[in-house]
């Protein structure tokens, strides 16, 4: 038996990439696994095959989580299937990078909408369930080293994951005493599609070399953090950003 054995989980944006990578995680481990896609239904449902292939439960809903009525649709509908919510990971972002003289309006407005309103209207819609209903849950939001280790372009990607790291605090002090505990994980550069013109346009040997441990990270590796943060190990750990980037972020000179 896993460790999430009978646990119910939802995760955003869990079709492709990180996502993906933390809904296989968690259905691994034997938790019943909701996850939110956009767009891609192909991707969706082949995810759900794979993971019920191996013995595991996963239900794909489509949903935009930039639209605030999303996360309450959602959230509904999983209560309804299987009656709780334990580990919410809110996992969905985008980016739309333009220098900031060009950026307009709705460059900046979607990306925190999409980064930030998703979580927030994520985090809203399973409260209540978790800290009066349950008295128990995980809330996981998955940021970025770009809230402190920030790029040209990213004003508004890096504005979005600043505020979830500061959301993600404030949120945990609120919940604590209801036994819901609330973290967030900073990945650096990983494999992904999102990550992709970022990494070609750098130059993925050259990127190598910022990184200590000189490989880019795989999503596998942000879904074991999650793992952890959802699993027994983590139940006294909260308001907690903890960063996973080979290093990155340390800033050492490379050679």
């Amino acid at each position: 038996m896993g460790q999430l054995q009978n646990q119910v989980a939802l995760v955003t944006g869990g079709s492709r990439g990180i996502g993906r990578a933390i809904v296989s995680a968690l259905a691994r481990e034997g938790a019943k696994v909701a996850f939110v896609y956009r767009g891609n239904v192909e991707a969706a449902q082949t995810l759900e095959t794979e993971i019920a292939q191996q013995g595991g439960i996963a239900k794909a809903y489509q949903g935009d989580v930039s639209d605030p009525a999303t996360a309450e649709r959602i959230v509904e509908a999983v209560v309804a299937e299987w009656g709780r919510v334990d580990i919410l990971v809110n996992n969905a972002g985008i980016i739309r990078d333009k220098l900031f003289l060009q950026m307009e309006a709705e460059d900046w407005n979607t990306v925190l909408q999409t980064n930030l309103g998703g979580a927030f209207a994520f985090c809203k819609a399973v409260a209540r369930q978790m800290a009066f209903k349950q008295r128990s849950g995980r809330i996981i939001n998955i940021s970025s080293v770009a809230a402190e280790h920030v790029n040209p372009g990213q004003t508004n990607y890096a504005a979005s994951k600043g505020a979830l790291n500061s959301f993600t605090r404030a949120l945990a002090v609120e919940l604590a005493r209801r036994n819901v505990l609330v973290n967030a994980v900073a990945p650096g550069f990983i494999e992904t599609d999102m990550s992709q013109a970022v990494r070609s346009l750098a130059g993925e040997d050259n990127l190598k070399k910022w990184i200590p441990v000189r490989r880019l990270g795989q999503p596998e590796d942000v879904a074991a953090v999650v793992l952890f943060l959802a699993g027994p190990g983590a139940a006294y750990i909260t308001g907690q950003v903890i960063t996973v980037d080979g290093g990155l972020s340390l800033g050492a000179a490379h050679a």
